[in-house]
């Protein structure tokens, strides 16, 4: 019952005027004024942030912030997968049955989040991890490993929720929201993708890189409101760390995965 509630008052809210309505709140110069007070609720760490948060001209230009440099190290380690977000790690593990990977006990298909079958062959039988952005993160995106882009897409129109409710009660939102999917290759013609969704109410998805191959740890684009990175990795290419458990935050640039 409570499944089928928070469905219909999503899809009664989740539209283009309500979408605009957020949109102008927080991008508007007002918006600024609650930089500071927002910092203090979400528990933001102010002296990583690359400028003065006075310096913002909008709660949303704060939000999408980036860091200074040295606030994120980066792995270097040449085995290593990093993370590619400030986040927690909603859910990980194997791809069962083939195709299905779970989150919040919902079963989702690579069909229906990939929408290609040469995909869902790929990675049958792999390994995939969630993260989860929270309005506290870091919202800048980076790529977890030197590698090649093989294709980058979109599919999905709308975007439902993503937190902790949304993955509970909602209508799949990994596999149906507006998502940008990248496909990457990295030494051995091995290969990995990265799906990143859309947040409540808007596509709000940005790419700053569109050159054909990433360096590990530069920043690939960011989400203009909270949202889900989920990686995917083939059968036996893998093995996550010790640090990677279910509920774990983790930080851009931290190892989060070992190749074998």
């Amino acid at each position: 019952m409570k499944e089928k509630v928070y469905q219909r008052l999503i899809e009664l809210t989740n539209g283009r005027y309500s979408s605009l309505l957020l949109k102008s709140i927080v991008t508007s110069s007002f918006s600024k004024k609650l930089i500071r007070e927002y910092s203090k609720v979400y528990e933001i760490e102010l002296t990583e942030v690359s400028k003065d948060y006075k310096s913002f001209s909008s709660l949303q230009d704060f939000f999408t912030r980036q860091l200074k440099e040295e606030a994120r190290p980066i792995d270097a380690q040449q085995h290593t997968f990093v993370s590619p977000v400030d986040a927690k790690v909603e859910s990980f593990g194997k791809i069962i049955e083939g195709a299905i990977f779970t989150v919040k006990n919902k079963p989702y298909t690579l069909m229906d989040l990939f929408g290609k079958q040469e995909l869902v062959e790929k990675y049958k039988n792999g390994q995939y991890i969630v993260f989860y952005l929270s309005p506290a993160n870091y919202h800048r995106i980076h790529s977890p490993l030197d590698a090649k882009v093989i294709r980058q897409y979109v599919l999905g129109k709308k975007s439902y929720p993503v937190n902790h409710l949304g993955l509970t009660y909602g209508k799949k939102p990994i596999s149906h929201n507006y998502r940008m999917i990248s496909e990457l290759e990295y030494q051995n013609n091995k290969y990995f993708t990265l799906v990143k969704v859309g947040a409540m109410f808007v596509n709000s998805i940005k790419l700053t890189n569109t050159s054909s191959t990433w360096k590990k740890g530069e920043e690939i684009g960011y989400f203009a409101f909270g949202s889900t990175v989920v990686m995917f990795f083939e059968e036996n290419t893998i093995q996550f760390t010790e640090d990677i458990q279910q509920g774990a935050e983790v930080k851009m640039g931290e190892p989060i995965a070992i190749m074998i």
